[in-house]
Formats: structure tokens, sequence, C-alpha cells
């Protein structure tokens, strides 16, 4: 997968061109946003406790991997919703949700040996399309083309952009 600051940047760039449009989408709002890019990534989580001795713990079936699918997303941001203020919720809710969804967008986009999608869009579907993907997980270049969006976004919304921003 395309690295964390990768994921970071991409929430990065698509909130802080959101906030052009929306002015209450202050900056840590685009904060939200950018923590909503880490999610899919809890599945790292397996490192420290298995699947398999979470799933012995708990008696019931249980896989980190399904936190790195529409499903398991979804499931994520709603519990982040549930912990914020009532007035902020759809908020929220939306800015993790680009988050989200920018970090599941760009995994599909990876190259596999079998030349298939991942598995992202369960529970809609279990098929995995046909696709040589973009790039590599080891590939650089994604991380340089994100900080430079980043850095461009930056610039024209808080240097160059109106005078009440």
């Amino acid at each position: 997968m395309p690295d964390l600051l990768t994921h970071a940047l991409v929430a990065y760039t698509l909130a802080v061109g959101l906030s052009v449009r929306y002015q209450w989408l202050t900056p840590p709002y685009v904060t939200v946003a950018m923590m909503g890019a880490f999610i899919p990534d809890l599945t790292k989580i397996r490192l420290l406790v298995p699947s398999w001795q979470l799933e012995a713990w708990l008696g019931l079936p249980f896989d980190w991997g399904a936190l790195h699918t529409v499903g398991g997303t979804l499931v994520s941001v709603l519990i982040g919703v549930a912990v914020v203020r009532h007035t902020d919720r759809r908020r929220v809710f939306g800015l993790l949700a680009v988050g989200t969804s920018s970090h599941l967008v760009l995994d599909s986009l990876l190259a596999f040996p079998a030349g298939r999608m991942k598995f992202v869009l369960w529970p809609l579907t279990t098929y995995r399309p046909v696709f040589d993907g973009l790039f590599l997980s080891t590939d650089r270049w994604p991380v340089v083309v994100a900080a430079g969006l980043a850095a461009s976004a930056w610039y024209l919304r808080y240097y160059r952009g109106s005078p009440d921003a």
C-alpha cells in the first residue's frame, strides 16, 4: 500500500480543497479528514494482537483485515462519530468518510501479482475486478506526487487565498 504519509497528504489535499467551498472547514477539521485516512490501516494492530488470539479471547470469528474494507471502515467511522459532540457529528462523519475513501481508493490502485484488486468493496461485493494496478507498494513516486499536491493546495488556500481565509 502507499505509505501512511501518502494517505495523510492526499486526505489533506482533499480537505483543503473542500475548505475553499465550505468556510466551516477550518484546519482542525482538515485534521479530522487526515485521521480518517489512518482508519483502514488499523489492521496493523494484528502485529500486536493476531486475529486468532482475539478470536480465542472473544469466542467469535474475527479478522483484523475487515477493517480495510468499505464495511469495516464504515463501522470504524460510526464509532468515531459517536465520540464527538452532537453538533459536529455530520461534519466529522463526512470528513472521516473523505479520509477513509481516499485511503481505499489509493489502495485499490495497487498492483498485485494475481492481477486483481484487493477486497476493498466488501460487504457490497466479494468480486475482485481484474486490474493490473498503477503502482507497487514499494514505489516512492506516489508520496512525491502527494507531497506536491498538498504543498500546492496549502499555498493556494492559505497563502494565495482570500484575505478572510
